[in-house]
């Protein structure tokens, strides 16, 4: 059975988040959660409290029996900031967000 949890409007840029759902990626559930930790990305944060809450949707009792089925990333709407230059001129800042999508299934995944 497949579990699904959404994180929408994260202030993480899509690119980088994505660097850390590569980590994860047909992994099972403990082995994440011994990953994410670790890793250097402030995401890492984010996609781990994503991922505990697919586990708990799966309603499997045992994070070993479960794997990372598909994750995923989208980009959300992006805040538009305006910073002062030299001789009166501005620059546009962008400020990205961020969709993230984590399926947990009880299968373990086939790789190719």
């Amino acid at each position: 059975m497949d579990a699904v949890a959404h994180a929408r409007y994260q202030r993480y840029s899509p690119r980088k988040v994505g660097q850390v759902l590569g980590l994860i990626r047909g992994k099972s559930v403990a082995k994440s959660y011994d990953l994410l930790p670790t890793v250097a990305r402030s995401a890492g944060i984010m996609v781990f409290k994503t991922l505990k809450s697919a586990f708990s949707n799966s309603g499997i009792s045992d994070p070993r029996l479960a794997f990372v089925k598909e994750c995923w990333v989208d980009n959300g709407p992006v805040l538009k900031r305006v910073r002062p230059h030299a001789m009166g001129a501005r620059s546009i800042v962008k400020r990205k967000m961020c969709h993230v999508t984590i399926k947990v299934t009880d299968q373990p995944i086939k790789k190719k």
